[in-house]
């Protein structure tokens, strides 16, 4: 009857387009259900050849597990330094001080100097290591407002001006290198002077150099002054252990040492101690003109771009004013890893290489040709703005005292003095 044509229970002769293919154990042709006819069959089929798409949940499960995997390789160059590190207390102290050398006098000294030095390496290790980076400060995110009308607009000059209403009241100076606003997309924020986005850690840093893997951390304006006195401390602990082990060290291969365990750790300890000295002296040397420079290293290949052009000394104050905004004003706390950096990352002093030629002759009232200009004057921080104003002595002073009082006749580098 038709009804059983299109029903599907089938049999005889009405069965054979089936055994023309492949059967199953049940009699049926592979790929097929009962009760089906041609057109419910091919539905089925191309169903089945679709691949159902994984669990929600199941992508963000192995995101999660792909993530933390990662964050514990970080880890692996800490645990590396960490383990030379006990290893060479033990192999000093224990091996070299309380075992091999044989004078008292010479143990007391090595051994108080040594702690000096190795306390003073790890609280300054621990210090880049274990502080946060900082970010950028909720003045320079964009509002609910400013981030639709920034995704309505097409890419482009619309978006700039979407950016320059956002930026006009921050002190900000430097540009991409098409002239635009540093903007970044991924954090959603005007980025102040000098900050840049971390890859690894997907965050803008302030005043960011670069993201050490030996310290698992970006080093930036929050953690400089401790990195580079990681950098000094480790190149005088390994100085001092070379300097020190060096007379066992010649012993050992004149067979003046006693044939124990501690001559293998005296030779390994001197080329460990020799070969970390060699590299930390170059890297140390290195920052050091940065910060004579008052420059950081992504600045040494990208130099700052200004409102008008680039200026790789844009940011730099002189030797003295470039060293207390590392270190601060109280020298005291110089070789302490303490913070006493100058600032709060956000804004920065500039120098007066780069003048607009018809900026600098405009007289400090006038405004007339600072309309159109994409940033306006803005003070600096207060922290800040003093390493501008040099202490003057002299027949001299007075003169320059007055010039001082103006500040920069750039106004978009201007500092206003409020009242």
């Amino acid at each position: 009857m038709p009804g059983g044509a299109a029903g599907g229970g089938r049999s005889g002769p009405a069965e054979s387009p089936v055994s023309a293919g492949g059967r199953d154990r049940g009699g049926l042709r592979r790929g097929t259900r009962p009760g089906l006819g041609p057109p419910e069959r091919a539905a089925g089929m191309r169903c089945r050849k679709m691949a159902a798409p994984p669990p929600a949940g199941t992508a963000g499960a192995w995101g999660g597990v792909r993530r933390r995997c990662q964050r514990l390789l970080y880890w692996v160059p800490v645990l590396f330094i960490s383990s030379i590190l006990c290893w060479s207390y033990y192999a000093y102290v224990t091996q070299l001080c309380l075992l091999t050398m044989t004078n008292i006098g010479e143990k007391v000294v090595c051994l108080v100097a040594y702690h000096i030095f190795f306390m003073l390496f790890v609280w300054s290790y621990w210090k880049t290591i274990f502080t946060l980076p900082m970010n950028p400060s909720k003045e320079f995110h964009l509002s609910y407002s400013d981030k639709e009308s920034l995704e309505r607009e097409p890419r482009g000059e619309s978006q700039q001006e979407v950016l320059r209403r956002a930026a006009k009241d921050l002190p900000i100076y430097t540009r991409t290198m098409s002239g635009a606003i540093r903007y970044c997309d991924r954090c959603h924020l005007v980025k102040p002077d000098r900050c840049h986005h971390c890859s690894v850690c997907d965050k803008c840093i302030l005043k960011m150099d670069h993201h050490c893997p030996w310290v698992n951390n970006c080093v930036g304006f929050s953690n400089y002054k401790f990195f580079l006195l990681f950098l000094a401390y480790s190149l005088l602990y390994c100085l001092f252990i070379a300097a020190t082990d060096l007379q066992y060290f010649i012993k050992f291969w004149t067979n003046g040492l006693p044939d124990t365990q501690a001559k293998f750790h005296i030779m390994f300890l001197f080329f460990a101690a020799a070969m970390f000295s060699v590299s930390l002296s170059s890297l140390f040397g290195y920052h050091c003109w940065l910060v004579s420079k008052n420059k950081s290293t992504l600045e040494v290949f990208r130099a700052p771009i200004f409102r008008h052009r680039t200026d790789k000394n844009g940011f730099s104050l002189g030797f003295s004013k470039n060293l207390r905004q590392v270190f601060g004003d109280e020298k005291k706390y110089w070789l302490l890893p303490v913070f006493s950096s100058l600032g709060d990352g956000c804004s920065f002093p500039t120098c007066l290489v780069n003048q607009d030629p018809e900026q600098a002759s405009t007289p400090p009232n006038s405004t007339s040709k600072n309309e159109n200009h994409l940033f306006p004057a803005k003070p600096l921080r207060d922290s800040q703005s003093h390493l501008l104003t040099d202490t003057l002595s002299g027949p001299e002073s007075t003169a320059k005292a007055e010039k001082g009082k103006v500040g920069m006749s750039n106004p978009a580098l201007t500092m206003e003095n409020e009242t």
